[in-house]
């Protein structure tokens, strides 16, 4: 199995092959508009339109499983999106990351990079917080939360799994050696 063998849904609800994405490296990010990581949404922007014309996708896929941090529907969502942050890559339908309505392609990122911790003075927040509703946090590969980003390759690998924690600025020089 690879990646390219997942469909997904846009926002109105067309089905999209990753297939498309071939040769092209992706950062795939499940998004939230009322989260504390929120803002990461300007630099997620800010590496599309520096890497976008070298082959750069950025994969947005709202997702509502944490907190209650992504109300409204996907045009509600979209519009938050390009109005106060001015994206312009491609965002999806909203989805779940984890339990039983997970959708495939998270179930087959999950299997391919593990929760490896998070990092730096919010991943202490973040650790007590995860750890509160999930106390085998550690143990397990679920989304443990908004703005988890994966890495992949021009061939489909899944490189890279980046906590919430890790903001898009940080996995710049990673792109770009991608690319």
């Amino acid at each position: 199995m690879s990646i390219y063998d997942f469909s997904v849904e846009k926002r109105d609800g067309t089905k999209v092959s990753l297939d498309e994405f071939k040769n092209k490296v992706m950062l795939i990010v499940n998004t939230a508009t009322g989260c504390g990581f929120t803002p990461q949404y300007k630099g997620l922007e800010d590496l599309y339109q520096k890497y976008h014309d070298k082959g750069l996708e950025i994969l947005d896929f709202p997702c509502d499983q944490f907190g209650h941090q992504a109300p409204g529907d996907d045009d509600e969502i979209h519009e938050f999106c390009t109005m106060k942050y001015n994206t312009t890559f491609d965002q999806f339908k909203k989805i779940e990351v984890n339990g039983d309505n997970a959708i495939p392609l998270y179930k087959y990122l999950k299997e391919q990079k593990g929760f490896e911790g998070f990092s730096g003075l919010k991943g202490t927040v973040m650790k007590a917080v995860v750890k509160a509703i999930d106390p085998d946090y550690k143990n397990n590969p679920n989304i443990k939360w908004n703005f988890t980003k994966f890495l992949v390759d021009r061939n489909g690998n899944v490189v890279e799994r980046f906590e919430s924690t890790v903001e898009p600025e940080k996995i710049d020089e990673k792109i770009s050696a991608l690319l």
